[in-house]
């Protein structure tokens, strides 16, 4: 997986490196670590799901970095059958909702939230309409 640093990701590994507090080498690369898994956490993946051509599944390949990431790989192999693409969104957003951890990059205008767009009804007369009970928002960012 191809993985394109962000500036709020950069941000937070140079904060790390710049703490004075770790006490050896090993602390300082453990918390890089961690840090550096949540978040990646955040981000939303794509996979390839692969179909034979007599209808029975395939073979599924992820995470990918973007889609178009996903469609070079497929475009390199020959397995025959279908594939089409499929977004994983990733459960980072509203796990840190549910465990308090604001200030993640998300997509809700409320500044204590940060749930992905999905979160908003698409249907009829609650079109746009927050499905989150605990969060007040009314709209959210669309990138």
């Amino acid at each position: 997986m191809r993985i394109t640093p962000r500036k709020e990701e950069v941000a937070a590994v140079v904060a790390l490196l710049e703490d004075p507090t770790f006490e050896s080498a090993d602390q300082l690369a453990k918390a890089i670590y961690k840090t550096a898994a949540e978040l990646l956490q955040m981000r939303d993946l794509f996979a390839l799901v692969h179909t034979w051509q007599d209808g029975h599944r395939g073979l599924n390949f992820g995470p990918f970095g973007s889609e178009a990431e996903m469609k070079t790989f497929a475009s390199k192999m020959a397995f025959g059958g279908t594939g089409k693409i499929v977004k994983l969104y990733s459960p980072g957003v509203m796990l840190a909702n549910v465990d308090g951890k604001k200030g993640w990059k998300g997509y809700c205008f409320h500044p204590e939230c940060g749930h992905a767009p999905f979160a908003h009804s698409a249907a009829s007369a609650a079109r746009g309409a927050c499905q989150i009970p605990t969060c007040p928002c009314d709209k959210f960012r669309s990138t």
